[in-house]
């Protein structure tokens, strides 16, 4: 149990931060906000769920019974002290119908209380940074009672309002526009979109970050004991972003006996969104299960912090660039093999919609021989109904068996799809 007067001082003290002019207007859908469901933000840590919660209730006329738990003096908080805070929460404020949880996977047993504030006609909004715990204890409590929406390190379109360029429609880009947009996405690529690395550029802060996630959300959290396994497998990941692994591979890399541990290492890892792995498109679940994965990490600055750096290799940063961008779009993305490769297959129920073949370049004949083969593959056996090829500067527009390929840089893309 925690003292109720130090509750109530924390609860102020935290007022203290709320939403800004100077903060980056995130994207979350109006159904989402205004519906009567509880609405459930995740993500990495640190990407901005907590901005964004401070952005819904800077447009809500009821805004007050916020707090976060991811605080050091709430470590006794647990759930016999929810029905204390409802209490502080009306002598402070007076009575309101909206809650803001912020962090709120730190209490357990939270969905129970949630719960409650929803069946007594309560709006709540909570975030979290553990994807499967947070699944697995709605599903629990409160199926068919939330809505979910993940969240990302910035997009490109949000990157370029945090340094105040002024955003028009691509087809009005002159010539200043366009290379204004260029020049900030060749840092875009390296830099990422957590805010407050881009707002410091120390790397201690991402070696921060990462720790965190690492020793907090990964090894206490599931009673992980082999610290060296989990640095060198991180290691290794990092350094091999974009990449075919597999779990008997990784095991012998690693030197852990067992493929399975390095299944659940990797697992854990998806949950805190540090990491993603990517299956192989089979119209087969067994076969998807089966065969190799693709790796992808988060953001490209924490990448390159964590792994040897691959900056000789651009095309990798833009794949992994434009991985996380089709997930901020709510895609279920996978990749193709049949003799050639195709980077992405985009799937919306039983249709497949899009296929990508992403490249730095398409100028040297090797390499535009492999990736409008493996493009034409995934076309003749997939029937997307559209291909495109992302690269850093090309564009234009070719013809395969009969279908239209668009090749567009992977900046514009961004943009005109945001």
């Amino acid at each position: 149990m925690i003292d109720p007067n130090q509750l109530k001082i924390i609860i102020n003290d935290q007022r203290e931060f709320q939403w800004r002019d100077s903060f980056v207007e995130r994207n979350i859908p109006d159904h989402i906000v205004s519906n009567d469901e509880i609405v459930v933000i995740s993500g990495v840590r640190r990407c901005g769920k907590s901005t964004l919660i401070q952005q819904i209730r800077s447009k809500n006329h009821e805004s007050d019974y916020f707090i976060n738990f991811d605080d050091d003096r709430l470590i006794q908080f647990d759930i016999n002290d929810f029905q204390q805070l409802l209490i502080i929460f009306k002598s402070l404020f007076g009575e309101q119908k909206t809650f803001y949880f912020d962090e709120i996977q730190n209490i357990k047993g939270w969905e129970r209380f949630v719960r409650r504030l929803f069946d007594t006609g309560n709006k709540v909004f909570i975030t979290g940074s553990n994807a499967s715990m947070l699944s697995r204890e709605l599903g629990t409590h409160l199926t068919g009672r939330y809505l979910s929406y993940e969240i990302f390190p910035f997009s490109l379109k949000e990157y370029l309002l945090y340094h105040k360029i002024p955003l028009i429609n691509i087809d009005l880009f002159d010539t200043k526009t366009t290379a204004e947009v260029r020049t900030y996405f060749e840092k875009y690529i390296t830099d990422g979109g957590f805010p407050a690395f881009l707002k410091q550029k120390n790397k201690q802060y991402l070696k921060s970050l990462y720790e965190s996630i690492l020793y907090r959300d990964i090894m206490v959290r599931n009673m992980i004991t082999a610290e060296k396994e989990i640095l060198e497998l991180v290691f290794y990941l990092a350094s091999n972003t974009s990449k075919l692994i597999s779990y008997t591979a990784l095991s012998k890399i690693i030197g852990v006996s067992n493929p399975t541990t390095i299944k659940n290492y990797l697992s854990y890892m998806e949950n805190t969104y540090l990491l993603f792995l990517v299956s192989k498109f089979d119209f087969s679940v067994k076969k998807q299960v089966r065969n190799p994965k693709k790796i992808y990490f988060i953001d490209n600055a924490l990448t390159n912090t964590l792994g040897f750096s691959f900056s000789a290799n651009k095309g990798r940063y833009l794949e992994n660039l434009v991985f996380i961008e089709l997930l901020r779009r709510g895609s279920e993305v996978f990749y193709y093999q049949n003799g050639g490769e195709c980077d992405f297959i985009v799937r919306d129920g039983a249709r497949i919609t899009m296929a990508i073949q992403v490249t730095q370049s398409l100028t040297d004949p090797k390499t535009k021989e492999r990736e409008i083969s493996g493009l034409e593959v995934a076309i003749n056996d997939l029937e997307p109904l559209e291909a495109l090829i992302l690269t850093d500067y090309e564009e234009g527009e070719i013809q395969l068996n009969n279908t239209s390929v668009r090749i567009i840089p992977v900046w514009k893309w961004c943009l005109e799809n945001d």
